[in-house]
């Protein structure tokens, strides 16, 4: 089946129309007319290069929500008609301990990124800006008819992304959590904190997007630009989650935290960060990364937003205004994340 995409062709260069090929629907697999494509940092750190060599031409994306048009024989839990999503990986070995225990992105064979991967048949997998996707019914979530698909479609990355994080370090009433930075993944984590009860401070550059950051739900905000910020927080916070994808200053970070606190990486910067041991050593502190989510945990943070009416801000776009989006982004031009339209790539 050949299908309708925009692909990097080079490191660095700009996104093009293309056509590609996807595999036949296999007796565990499920067919997916793509309705929207969220657009990722990620992505744009894939096809600079500035995350090693890629198997161009890349078609990226892996905020995907769209419609069920064909099921394998043997799928049992997807139905023609269903909305669904796909988000950051579509396949592992299933077999591992860390797959076993529902943490399949942490597949100790590694898992199988949405695109620029390495299929378990050896294929290169490519993304969700196209028309269709083809997906092991696996690695499927269930989209909740109350969440609006086109803000689902960022809630497959920078929703679990963020969500994981909170819950695993406690998030909840009676708890105090900053977020480091206002964009596609602090938003959602100023959304998700506050709706699991949590006191939150956004820390960002500047004051500028203040006033959204306490509609979002935050009951503080701080300009990081400004030193006396530090002075006043130090101690505060029981979680710190840094969002952004820069680099940043890891001890005067740690120095937010109360003891026993947690700084918790999910932005991915491409140069490495450096610490003085001396930051954890003496407030008993933790510093920390998180990934994705597993599927069950996914399924979770759906079900969650489902019931608290969250959704992405989005702004969604046709398709041929990637590059311009990719641009924007870049410039922190974008409240808060960018969807790909894909009907206009039929």
């Amino acid at each position: 089946m050949h299908v309708n995409a925009y692909a990097a062709p080079a490191a660095g260069q700009p996104l093009a129309p293309t056509t590609i090929e996807r595999r036949p629907v296999g007796a565990n697999d499920v067919l997916i007319e793509i309705e929207y494509a969220g657009i990722c940092h990620s992505d744009i750190h894939t096809v600079s290069g500035e995350w090693g060599p890629q198997p161009f031409p890349v078609v990226p994306g892996h905020e995907i929500v769209g419609l069920v048009t064909e099921v394998g024989a043997e799928v049992t839990g997807h139905r023609v008609g269903d909305r669904v999503g796909v988000g950051c990986m579509v396949n592992s070995c299933g077999e591992c301990a860390n797959c076993r225990a529902g943490d399949e992105q942490y597949c100790v064979q590694g898992m199988v990124p949405t695109y620029a991967g390495t299929d378990r048949d050896g294929s290169t997998t490519q993304g969700g800006y196209s028309t269709h996707v083809v997906v092991d019914a696996g690695y499927l979530l269930r989209v909740p008819a109350g969440i609006d698909p086109a803000a689902a479609a960022p809630l497959l990355c920078a929703g679990i992304t963020t969500y994981s994080p909170l819950r695993r370090w406690g998030a909840g009433p009676g708890k105090r959590v900053a977020v480091v930075g206002l964009g596609g993944l602090g938003h959602m984590a100023v959304k998700l904190a506050h709706a699991m009860g949590a006191g939150v401070t956004v820390l960002s550059q500047s004051l500028k997007k203040q006033e959204d950051g306490l509609r979002l739900g935050a009951d503080a905000y701080f300009a990081t630009s400004n030193p006396e910020a530090f002075t006043e927080l130090a101690g505060r916070f029981d979680l710190v989650l840094n969002t952004v994808s820069a680099a940043i200053d890891v001890d005067a970070y740690l120095s937010l935290l109360a003891v026993d606190g947690a700084l918790v990486n999910v932005g991915a910067p491409a140069e490495p960060l450096s610490l003085d041991v001396m930051s954890l050593i003496s407030g008993r502190r933790t510093y920390a990364g998180s990934m994705i989510g597993g599927i069950a945990e996914t399924q979770e943070m759906l079900d969650f937003c489902a019931e608290h009416g969250i959704g992405a801000e989005v702004e969604i776009i046709p398709a041929a205004k990637v590059n311009e989006a990719y641009e924007r982004v870049l410039a922190s031009d974008v409240r808060y994340r960018f969807v790909i339209d894909a009907s206009t790539l039929r």
